[in-house]
Formats: C-alpha cells, structure tokens, sequence
C-alpha cells in the first residue's frame, strides 16, 4: 500500500488540508484551540470541511484572541481534544495530510493525544511550505500571503483554521504546475524532494516539530533492519521479562500504589493476594490517570482492587516473544502478566519492553547521531557501532548487509557533522552558505560496503560558477566537518580524500571539467583515487547537485575505453596473495584480503558498469547488472559475487576479534582465525582472483565489440 500511494500522481491524489489555532507556538505547550479539515479528492477542493471550537482549559492569552478573534468566553462550553478527536480522524480517513508547516500541527496534535491518553499514529504529510521552498527558493520568504501573491490566489480570513486550512489546499493546487516542471510529479517524488531540504527539516526538528515526511522507501540497508524482528522468533519471554514482578494487595490504596510504581519506574502493578491465582489484574499509570481525571482527588483513598482492570491477560514464560507481540496487538493492551507453569505471576512485559527489543543497537545508533548537538555526543555515539555490528552479525546478518547499515550511518554522521560545522560557522558571524551545495561520501560508503576499519572519503559540490570566495568558505566548511569526523572516530583520509582538499571541492561546473578530462585526456598518473568518485552518494544539502553529478560521471565513462583500461591497469600491479607453494602470502602474519581481494572485485565491478552505464553503486547489485546484461562469462561473475561476499564476512569477523582484544581494525585477516574449510575455500578463491585482470580485459573486448 506504502510504495502504490507513493506512485500516486500529486495532482490525483486523495488528502485533506489541516489547520489548527493554537493557545501558543511552541508545541511542547500549545493547546489546541480550533481545529478544521478540508478535503482533496483527486485534488479537487470538497465543500464539505470539519472544524470546532475545542476547549483546552487553559486561558487563551490576548494577542491570541487578538490575532484570532476566538475569546475565552467563546471556548465555554466547547467539547475538548478528547471529545471531537474520533470525529476529526473519521473526517480525514487515510488520506495524506496536507498544510503550510504541518510539522507544528502533527506536533500539537501528538501532544494532545499524549495528554488524552490516546494513540497517536503520525499520517502521512506533505508540507506546503517546503514544497515551495523546492520551486521557489529564492522567494523572499514562503509565507501563505507570499505564496498566494506568487500564485495569483486570494486568500480568505487570516489565523481561523477553516480559513487557514482552504488556503492550504488551494496553495497545494497552485505549486502543482510548478513542481511538475521541476520533475516532481508524485507523492513518492515530493516526499524525496523534501527531504533534500535537510536545513530546513533541520530547524524543524529543533523547533519540536514533527519532521512532515514520511520515511523514505526502504533502502536495502533499512530491509536489513526488518530482519531483525526475526528475535521475536527465536527468543523466549523469561528472556525478556521483568522480574520480580510489582505486585499489591487489594486493599491497597491508589496513592500507595502510585508512590511505588514511581519509586520502582514501573508503568504497571499486579493487584492480587499472594497464593491466590484467580481474581488477579493489573493497574497501570494510564487506569490511576483516568481515574483521577474522573473522581478528582478523592479517587487516590479507594482500594486498587476496585480499580483494577480484570481479568488478568498473562502470557506464559517458555512462549515465544512473537506470542507476545500478537496478544498485546489483538487485545490492544500495553502489559501482560508472565506466567509460571503453575499459573503463579513470575514476571511482567509491557509495550516498552517489546520496543526496547525493536530500539536495537543499530537503531539506536541513528537516533543518537541525529539527536547529537555536539562532537563529543557524536563521538559517544558512534562508539556503538562495533556493538552494533556484532549485534547483528549474531543475529545471521551477513557482513555485506552489515556493511550496508554501517556505510548508512557512515553517511548520517558525514551529515551531523557538516551541519554542526555549518552551525559553528554561523555562530561565528561567517555567515550562511553563500551557495546551495551538498555533502558526498565516495568509495565504500558510496557503495554501501563500510566495515569497521575505515577512513573519510569525501566531497563537496556547490552550485553556480567557480568564485575563490564562495570556495573559501566551503574549504572552511570542509575542514571543520572533517576535523569533527577524524575526532568522532572516522580518520582523514591518508589520501586526501575529502572536502578540505581542493581537489574533491568544486562548483558543479567545476567537477564536471574534471571527469571530463578524467576520461578523455587523464593519464594513469593522474587518476590516483578517482575511480572511487564513481561510488558518490549525496548525504546531506542539495540532493539535486550530487544527483546531476552523478548522472554526469556516469554518462561521461561510459564507453571510455582507453579510461577503463586504465582503471583496470591501476590494479595490475599485485603480485598476488599465494606463494608459490600456494600458501597464504603474509604481512606481519596476516592475509590483506582487502589488497588481494576486496579492492580487486571492486574495481572490476565498477569498469564493468561504467562501461555500460550501469547505475548501481553496490558491487552485488553491478555484478547482478553486469550478468543480466549477458556479455562474458555468467559463472566467472557468479565466482566473483560469491566471493565478495565470503571475503566481507571474514574481513568482519577478524574486526570485530580485534575490537575485543584491543586492537586496532584492518582489512587484514590472520589465518588462524580460518577452519580447514574456509581456508581452502579462500585459497581457491585468492587462486582465482589471480586472473582477474585478464577476466575483466577480455569481458571488456567481449562488450566493446558487441556495441
């Protein structure tokens, strides 16, 4: 259902338009005042809408019921949140959820549900505010009035919701036209163009807003994340279970319980009396929450017996925690009761329990980095990655998965840090980014083949002519985010690799001369760690400029003959990883797997795709490409992806032993790390990799003289 709406085009699309007014700006206070929704059926505007009054029970301050024109005296006697909530969700179904900086509304409105006790689950949402910010950035400000006089629309009343909400709607329809010229047609393609605008999805974050665009489609990275729910399959509840268990006599009053389940940070308590197994149940912070809300104060003297949901849903201890997942979700609860062999109440599991499964290492990961206001938070961050990656790796993940999410979180954190040093340069008066540019991670984390033992491989492309100016201060830039990395714990780049060094920070027009002369004129001199500017991926800015650039190096290599041969020649100079007894060939007792391996399926994968123009980044997915595409010989490609993928796998496991003894990671695996097996396995592999030069140069010869 997710990917068939995200193909929906915007001009047919089913939404509706929102709008509250509110007793304030900041959403961690605001209450909700007026609320109205109108409705878009295949992007025409419904006449009928949905608005009310809604008592918040706190005082409308009066610039507020200046601005509004709503009073105090009109709020009496209004339903509140809870009330006219159901109907308001009934009125907008399903459909995407539209308005000018939604992000504050979903952000009320989640607060008011938290408030209500009801379940609040974030809508899909387009923002026309960032929407405009697309089609129209250099407009002087993308209010409603300035967008409805770039528009040539008439907007009504100003600051009532219905009002508010009908202008939304009717601006939506107005940047149709224009987001279709930019190329944006669907709902997927807004969504992702939003998310290009990660300076402004930025401040949003920090305003506590809710970020207004839906998660991106899953990259294979984030399919590998799904995996992880396999633990409710293969893990039990004893497992997972609080224990002992918070339990209370009948006769205990709610305060007494309320002050223990502070003091012990339980959100539940079981109510029953020791030795009995029936008429047991079980109060909660929300029943205590309720219940005051309905008899005042005086609730807190009654007994919790009396106040105790019942009857009791439990789960037994041996079951599987998946068993738990479908009891809570078919019975709608929060808790359960775990439950011995006897029926005795040995344990308790909630919903947080269960997300804390969910919040894995990796996961956690992510948040911490995006959370991350400073260097040192980064740094604790990223400290989790060798545990996040053993975490996974136990759970059956393969290591080319494993290096997906990692080169992931490579890029999230190349992202944190340019906007920390972009945010430490306007702090010190230097000014906002004097052109749109973008943050590319090249190499490994391009392809999205990081491992543990890495080094920064950057750039960065701004728009517009080359100016020495404008170049200063992205040098500044480059240098202050790749300074944050090297102290988080990605070192520079012994190559230079990155966007302080001038020769991997330029204009769009500026990197376009370089591949140009890259794959016409270079000689193999001068293409020391070019080929892995091929690998690009944009991480943070203007995802646009990194994709033209993209488009760009590819559709410039392709069918380069000369260039691609010298892309092959630059890795023909290894004497091979087998002696001629055909033992393993060491460096200070250890195999390079990435020196006589890794690098070599690489490269070959990349000049098999450049030369057809092939747009996949990872080498599985080129390989997949190259044998789909039929030249050369499909079982020499399958050899080569099989051991990819064998070779990754050692290279983790050999990293992560380091990690725990002290040691420094590398791409070098000691033997004796290797059962017989995966020994001669390995050698059979290394064997083969001998010949991959010739293998590639006839591949080539073979494409060439088929085109």
């Amino acid at each position: 259902m997710v990917e068939v709406l995200g193909n929906v085009p915007l001009f047919a699309l089913d939404a509706v338009a929102i709008d509250l007014e509110t007793t304030g700006l900041d959403p961690r206070e605001a209450r909700i005042v007026e609320i109205a929704a109108v409705r878009l059926t295949h992007g025409r505007r419904e006449q009928e809408s949905f608005a009310s009054l809604v008592a918040s029970g706190t005082p409308l301050p009066e610039p507020v019921e200046r601005l509004t024109g709503i009073t105090n005296a009109a709020l009496e006697g209004q339903p509140d949140f809870r009330a006219i909530y159901p109907a308001f969700t009934d009125f907008c179904g399903e459909r995407v959820m539209l308005g000018h900086a939604i992000g504050f509304d979903l952000a009320v409105l989640r607060r008011e549900c938290e408030l209500a006790g009801i379940r609040w689950s974030r809508p899909r949402a387009l923002d026309t505010r960032l929407l405009a910010g697309i089609v129209a950035p250099r407009l002087p400000d993308h209010s409603l009035e300035t967008l409805a006089s770039w528009l040539g629309l008439t907007l009504g009343p100003r600051h009532r919701a219905t009002s508010d909400a009908i202008s939304a709607a009717e601006v939506f329809r107005g940047l149709l036209p224009k987001l279709r010229e930019a190329g944006i047609r669907t709902l997927g393609e807004a969504e992702q163009a939003c998310r290009t605008l990660t300076d402004q999805l930025e401040r949003y974050h920090r305003a506590g807003w809710v970020e207004p665009v839906a998660s991106p489609a899953q990259s294979d990275a984030e399919r590998t994340l799904a995996r992880l729910d396999s633990y409710p399959y293969r893990h039990r509840i004893r497992e997972v279970m609080r224990t002992p268990p918070q339990c209370v006599p009948p006769e205990t009053s709610l305060r007494m319980v309320m002050r223990g389940m502070a003091e012990a940070r339980v959100s539940s308590v079981f109510v029953g009396r020791e030795g009995e197994s029936r008429d047991w149940g079980i109060l909660t912070e929300r029943d205590a929450l309720r219940a005051i809300a309905r008899e005042d104060a005086a609730v807190l003297d009654r007994p919790a017996g009396s106040l105790a949901s019942r009857p009791l849903a439990t789960i037994p201890a041996d079951a599987f925690v998946y068993r738990a997942i479908g009891r809570m979700t078919r019975l709608n609860i929060r808790h359960l009761a775990v439950t011995a062999e006897d029926g005795s109440v040995v344990g308790a599991l909630s919903q947080r329990d269960l997300l804390r499964l969910r919040a894995t290492l990796a996961i956690a990961l992510g948040d911490d980095i995006d959370q991350a206001g400073d260097a040192g938070a980064l740094g604790r961050a990223w400290a989790k990655l060798p545990a996040m990656a053993r975490a996974l790796l136990e759970e059956g993940i393969g290591a080319r998965e494993i290096a997906a999410i990692v080169a992931r979180e490579i890029g999230a954190l190349t992202r944190k840090a340019a906007m920390l040093a972009e945010a430490a340069m306007a702090a010190e008066g230097l000014g906002a980014p004097p052109r749109a540019y973008a943050v590319l991670i090249l190499g490994s984390a391009g392809r999205g083949e990081s491992l543990l033992s890495m080094d920064q491989d950057n750039a960065l492309v701004y728009a517009g002519a080359e100016d020495d100016a404008v170049d200063a201060w992205f040098a500044d830039l480059g240098r202050r985010f790749t300074a944050i990395l090297h102290e988080v714990g990605v070192p520079l780049c012994k190559g230079g690799v990155m966007a302080s060094n001038a020769a991997f920070r330029a204009s769009l027009e500026g990197w376009k001369a370089r591949i140009a002369h890259w794959v016409t004129r270079a000689n193999p001199q001068d293409l020391l760690n070019v080929d892995i500017v091929f690998d690009l991926r944009p991480v943070h800015g203007d995802g646009a400029l990194g994709a033209e650039l993209w488009r760009f190096a590819l559709e410039s290599a392709r069918g380069q003959t000369a260039f691609l041969k010298m892309l092959v020649e630059m890795h023909e100079a290894d004497q091979g990883a087998l002696t001629l007894l055909g033992g393993f060939r060491l460096e200070g007792g250890r195999i390079d797997l990435k020196r006589h391996a890794l690098g070599k399926i690489v490269a070959a994968a990349r000049v098999m795709a450049l030369a057809l123009g092939i747009a996949a980044r990872g080498t599985a997915d080129r390989l997949a490409e190259v044998r789909a595409a039929g030249h050369g010989a499909d079982s020499d490609l399958a050899r080569l992806d099989e051991t990819h993928a064998r070779v990754m796998d050692l290279i983790l496991r050999a990293q992560l032993a380091d990690i725990r003894a002290g040691r420094p990671p590398t791409t070098r695996v000691p033997p004796d790390l290797l059962d017989p097996a995966e020994k001669s396995a390995l050698k059979g592999d290394l064997s083969a990799l001998g010949a991959i030069d010739t293998l590639v140069r006839d591949w080539m010869s073979s494409a060439f003289d088929r085109r």
